[in-house]
């Protein structure tokens, strides 16, 4: 798969005077036992609030869990208590694709694109379980 995304500085927004779609607010990368690799989005995504100033799971108004397999969707929304109700609402990697490569510029457009189609909530967070263990995850804020 290909996929790309535009990153700013706030000075190139202006200088260039660029119409963002969101704003990236912080991430996280992070890694767990590979032998529950699958769980990896949790730690993730925690570590990326926390590098948002301080963001809880309650501030989540659009979650996007990127999964090789439903059921570890299911075990990342348990053991990170997360709102199952906000989470991969147009589905996910199994409904809308896993390109190989390409999943986090699919992940990172998808919510940008999320926030111009409605007016719900103004933090969308995504993630990605990464082989061997690893997470990713990133916040992105509406403009």
């Amino acid at each position: 798969g290909a996929g790309s995304v535009i990153l700013a500085s706030q000075e190139a927004v202006h200088e260039y005077n660029l119409k963002p779609m969101a704003r990236l607010v912080s991430y996280g990368i992070t890694g767990c036992d590979p032998t529950i690799m699958g769980i990896g989005p949790v730690r993730a995504i925690q570590q990326a609030l926390n590098n948002g100033g301080g963001l809880k799971v309650e501030d989540i108004d659009r979650l996007e869990i990127n999964e090789a397999f439903a059921a570890q969707t299911l075990s990342c929304i348990k053991e990170g208590g997360f709102d199952i109700t906000k989470t991969n609402l147009h589905g996910g990697a199994i409904s809308l694709g896993h390109p190989l490569g390409a999943s986090g510029s699919r992940i990172v457009a998808h919510l940008a694109h999320e926030f111009q189609w409605n007016n719900e909530g103004n933090i969308y967070v995504g993630s990605a379980c990464i082989g061997g263990g690893q997470g990713i995850a990133v916040v992105l804020e509406r403009v």
